[in-house]
């Protein structure tokens, strides 16, 4: 079986976090271990401790994006810009994925899903939480 490159499994988790997206919007129940395996049909950890660590901490990642959207909440963005800043911010601030490789992942699902203009602020929020990271480190 072929390998799946980390970027090829952010796409696949991006997709998960908007379909979620989607269905919570209109108010349909849905399973979320049926969501991750309609979108990847392999068991992968990474995939599903991502998802589950959006989801749990969603409330957190959505408070830190609205602090550096200047004027902006993460509720005006569309559900896919929503899913790749999720994303970013979790990975930056819950795994040891190196912060140049999560803010290029983030920017790059941009480049291919988002307009110029949301792929900037996308870059921008990240690079400003990363570094207050390490100025509270």
């Amino acid at each position: 079986m072929e390998q799946i490159t980390r970027s090829e499994l952010r796409k696949k988790i991006m997709t998960i976090l908007y379909q979620i997206n989607v269905y919570n919007s209109n108010k349909i129940a849905y399973n979320v271990d049926d969501i991750i395996h309609e979108v990847l049909d392999i068991d992968n950890d990474f995939v599903r401790d991502s998802v589950y660590g959006v989801l749990t901490n969603i409330d957190k990642l959505d408070e830190k994006a609205n602090q550096y959207l200047n004027k902006w909440t993460i509720s005006r963005l569309g559900f896919t810009d929503q899913a790749i800043l999720r994303l970013g911010i979790y990975e930056l601030l819950y795994t040891s994925t190196p912060p140049v490789v999560v803010i290029n992942e983030a920017v790059d699902l941009a480049k291919l899903y988002s307009d110029d203009d949301v792929r900037k602020m996308i870059n921008g929020v990240l690079d400003k939480i990363y570094h207050e990271k390490v100025d509270n480190e």
